[in-house]
């Protein structure tokens, strides 16, 4: 920002330096808000600085050791933290300009002057002669003149009054806070989105150990089905019918360890361990049903905590002062400068000089210039007005829509729940009338697919249902301070 705080305060510069960062904030996180890209490149949040590195162990990690890590390395926080402080030292230069500048400046030279050129022609000279001894100047006397001259100077400027001054400090202030609830909505971006992922990793894990458990069972059938055909108590159908229900199994499971690795692999990007790194996650899936909140209660505490709220309500006091600058710039502006210093000519030794200088500018006419700036940030402050009040009615759909959510995810689970017991007990009942003679293996292949059905349905539905409940601590902006209480650890 190329501003001479000694001459004068350039707004026109100062302003958009100060809010275009924010803006540009402003910008990232709409589009951290549109659909999740699980690439870097279009989402920071899924990318990180990466600080641990590959070891032959795998690593232990909780869901809270993988929040404390994405906290301290995920990107998208990174950035927004970065912002904060670049907003940070932009006002320390809003700053400056209420401030006294002193410097000192000290030079030495050998200088060579025509007086002719400075106005000292034979014609000017000559009025002088009289001056002189017999009324004529010394012999050799020279209109080139050459000298030495050194010269140490203090200089002092500081700005006395400035309406633009005086409201840019606030726009440089409320544009400080916003960017410090942007890093803040960032940090429920980061807890957001890592315990997402872990609850996926940890769903994928359960994926895995029932495909594991369905192989195995669909191994025995097969034992079986083989043994009884050697006997000569089974047709090679029944062989047949159990070998495609292995390999069907199988199939299902090289599937689930495929996109549990994927999932593993997007967990450790966000949270800045390497991807070659294994990991061992530690918790199970948490399961607990949520007190219930009243959409208003839920709401009421929205207002007073969600970070992308305040964020927006310190945007409109920003440009509240940003229309109160441009006001004043009518308002005459006086500024005071000095300087004080010493000069020697030839070693002839030193000399003093000292100035002090009071200016008082004051607009006369440029009132195009003022009503067009005014009229542009009055657009632009009821434009974040608007977009307040907009924001307020999108969080009460926010928290309704949340709250329908955990509601009827918790009746999946215990459909799900309920769903997973009965094709357990049917298949046990098919597997007692198949070792009894009475059935073929069909029914039992059929009751196989159903539990495996039920207990997929049971896992997806209860990581619906801590998603919902995270989504619900976000909307209600108490995510990092409460995901385990709405979580039930």
């Amino acid at each position: 920002m190329a501003v001479n705080p000694r001459l004068h305060f350039d707004f026109g510069r100062i302003v958009p330096a100060l809010t275009l960062p924010l803006l540009l904030a402003i910008a990232a996180a709409a589009a951290f808000a549109q659909a999740q890209n699980p690439t870097s490149a279009a989402n920071p949040f899924y990318g990180s600085v990466t600080v641990q590195q590959v070891t032959n162990e795998p690593l232990k990690l909780s869901l809270d050791d993988a929040i404390q890590r994405g906290l301290k390395n995920n990107l998208g926080l990174r950035e927004a933290e970065n912002g904060e402080k670049a907003l940070h030292g932009m006002r320390n230069e809003a700053l400056q300009e209420f401030l006294p500048t002193i410097w000192l400046t000290g030079d030495t030279g050998y200088y060579m002057h025509n007086l002719a050129a400075q106005g000292f022609g034979p014609k000017t000279i000559a009025k002088f002669s009289s001056l002189f001894p017999g009324g004529k100047f010394p012999a050799g006397f020279s209109l080139i003149t050459r000298d030495d001259l050194t010269q140490g100077q203090i200089h002092f400027s500081q700005i006395l009054f400035s309406g633009p001054v005086i409201e840019s400090w606030k726009v440089a202030g409320a544009a400080e806070r916003a960017a410090y609830f942007n890093k803040m909505s960032a940090r429920g971006e980061v807890v957001q989105q890592v315990a997402i992922a872990y609850l996926r990793a940890i769903a994928d894990q359960s994926q895995v150990e029932n495909a594991k458990a369905l192989v195995a069972q669909a191994q025995t059938l097969l034992d079986h089905a083989h043994a009884a055909h050697e006997a000569g108590t089974a047709a090679n159908l029944e062989e047949l019918r159990a070998r495609v229900q292995l390999e069907s199994q199988q199939q299902a499971l090289i599937t689930a360890q495929d996109q549990q690795a994927k999932d593993l692999i997007l967990l450790k990007r966000e949270i800045g361990i390497d991807s070659g790194q294994e990991i061992a996650l530690t918790d199970p899936a948490p399961y607990s049903e949520l007190a219930g909140q009243t959409p208003e209660e839920v709401r009421a505490l929205a207002y007073k905590s969600r970070q992308d709220y305040q964020n927006l309500q310190n945007q409109a006091v920003e440009y509240k002062a940003v229309h109160a600058v441009y006001r004043s710039q009518r308002l005459p502006t006086l500024s005071f400068s000095s300087y004080y210093g010493t000069s020697t000519v030839n070693g002839a030794g030193t000399h003093g000089d000292f100035v002090a200088i009071g200016t008082l500018n004051f607009p006369i006419f440029r009132e195009a210039r003022l009503r067009g700036d005014e009229d542009a940030s009055k657009a632009e402050m009821n434009s974040i007005d608007a977009q307040l009040a907009d924001l307020r009615n999108h969080i009460d759909e926010q928290v309704r829509a949340a709250l329908l959510d955990v509601n009827a995810n918790r009746q999946l689970v215990d459909v799900a729940r309920s769903n997973v017991d009965l094709a357990t007990r049917a298949l046990s009942d098919e597997t007692d009338r198949v070792n009894a003679g009475v059935d073929d293996n069909l029914p039992l292949v059929t009751a196989q697919a159903t539990l495996a059905t039920a207990e997929n349905n049971l896992v997806e539905s209860l990581f619906q249902y801590n998603v919902s409940k995270l989504l619900l601590a976000r909307s209600a902006g108490v995510l990092e301070q409460q995901y385990r209480a709405y979580l039930g650890r």
